[in-house]
């Protein structure tokens, strides 16, 4: 009975030797490779920083990387979208080339034209003043400065023959028009105010405002004949030219006709 308890005592004085030569070497190991682990430590540090910083870089690569590739493919759009415009570009220019030819010797054309047109105008314009100084005399006034505007307009630089021309086309159509048509209009027969009636070219005829002289114009002559005989149907003629009568035969005064040899 008294020697159990001995050696569980024994025991346990071996373990706490244990224990102690143990904690002994554990301080030995750990004083002496102190360095080593730190040294360690901060290497192992040192690495994942270095790691941390790498894979930074790398996205940041990548990400530039992928920004380049996108900048690329919007220069090759780009490039692709010129290309086709300037090739729409060049297609135009091709086509107003075209058009400057042709509008070139347009204008050689034209040129060519207005000089063999305008001596033309001006011998239609000619004919023109030589047939209304020829023909019955009415409207006097207001022909005469159709014709002076006209021969004014022909010496005028700013004004383009295209005009010219149209104009003095205009001037021929209304004489024209003085062929077929019936008027009446106030004038003067040496000094009296009278209305005159104007039958196409056949016929100008006149009477007073009061009724009292009735005339026509002599063609052969070349001036005015009162005739009173005329008096009544230059009244029923005076009010179908204004519309105060239904429409009716006229007689009027006019030159007999002559045979021509």
């Amino acid at each position: 009975m008294n020697q159990k308890p001995k050696c569980v005592i024994r025991s346990v004085i071996m373990a706490a030797c244990a224990s102690s030569v143990l904690l002994v070497m554990a301080q030995g190991v750990s004083a002496a490779d102190a360095n080593t682990v730190n040294v360690a430590v901060a290497e192992q540090t040192k690495t994942e920083q270095a790691a941390v910083a790498s894979q930074k870089k790398i996205v940041a690569l990548d990400d530039e990387a992928s920004n380049s590739v996108a900048s690329y493919r919007q220069m090759i759009a780009e490039a692709q979208s010129l290309k086709g415009y300037n090739e729409q570009i060049a297609a135009q220019v091709e086509s107003q080339q075209g058009q400057i030819i042709e509008m070139t010797g347009q204008i050689e054309t034209i040129e060519t034209t207005s000089r063999e047109v305008l001596p033309l105008m001006d011998k239609m314009l000619d004919a023109l003043v030589s047939f209304v100084a020829l023909d019955v005399p009415f409207l006097p006034e207001e022909r005469k400065n159709r014709l002076a505007q006209l021969q004014a307009m022909m010496a005028r630089a700013d004004v383009s023959t295209s005009e010219k021309y149209r104009r003095l086309v205009e001037a021929y159509q209304i004489e024209v028009e003085y062929g077929r048509t019936i008027e009446v209009y106030q004038g003067k027969v040496d000094e009296k105010t009278v209305e005159f009636l104007r039958s196409g070219r056949v016929s100008l005829m006149y009477q007073s405002r009061d009724g009292k002289e009735t005339g026509y114009w002599d063609i052969d002559a070349k001036k005015w004949v009162i005739d009173n005989s005329y008096s009544g149907y230059m009244i029923e003629a005076l009010k179908v030219a204004k519309k105060q009568s239904a429409p009716n035969f006229l007689e009027v005064a006019i030159n007999s006709p002559k045979e021509v040899k």
